[in-house]
């Protein structure tokens, strides 16, 4: 099945009612569809999904790439009631969180704007009144147990230190015990770990 594409404009936005299956056949002439409707006077797009009975990575990422563009002329891009098959692709791939994703065409042309800026840990959902509520995520290292920060400026120059024959000025003195097996000294350079055979 194909997909095909209407516009219309309403109260300052263009909204694009697709029809039929957004994937890998269809994306190539969906991307050049909807970045042509996508101009400095009309950068408000709202994309109906009412009538999208499936979408894979590829069309998704013609929804993402048209968001950016849309954001970059100084608009924005909503998708507006998508199908529970469509819906389930936007939550299984994450982009339910940067999207914004509206229950109608309606909502998303009477809908406040949002916040231009995404902030890294955080998932925004709407619920059916446009009401946004706002949740915390972890990242995927947090589940592990293991916390990973950068390591500080002092911590770096004792672990080259540690690894090379000679300090590097302005590091402390080396550990009294031996290098860690992962290192092997080289004059100024850390050597990675030899791989087993």
């Amino acid at each position: 099945m194909s997909l095909s594409l209407s516009s219309r404009t309403e109260r300052g936005h263009v909204i694009a009612a697709l029809s039929g299956e957004l994937d890998i056949a269809s994306a190539p002439a969906l991307r050049e569809q909807l970045l042509g409707l996508l101009h400095h006077v009309a950068s408000r797009l709202i994309i109906d999904l009412s009538a999208v009975s499936y979408a894979d990575a590829s069309g998704l990422a013609v929804l993402v790439a048209t968001g950016r563009r849309a954001r970059l002329l100084g608009g924005f891009l909503r998708l507006a009631a998508p199908t529970p098959a469509v819906a389930r692709a936007l939550s299984i791939t994450g982009l339910n969180r940067h999207l914004d994703i509206l229950p109608t065409v309606h909502a998303a042309i009477t809908s406040p704007p949002r916040s231009p800026r995404r902030h890294y840990g955080t998932a925004e959902a709407r619920t059916g009144t446009g009401t946004t509520s706002t949740a915390h995520a972890q990242p995927a290292r947090a589940r592990t147990g293991r916390a990973w920060r950068a390591a500080g400026s002092g911590e770096l120059r004792t672990a080259t230190a540690a690894c090379s024959p000679t300090p590097a000025p302005g590091a402390p003195p080396a550990p009294a015990a031996s290098s860690p097996p992962s290192c092997t000294p080289w004059p100024g350079r850390m050597q990675a770990p030899a791989r087993p055979a």
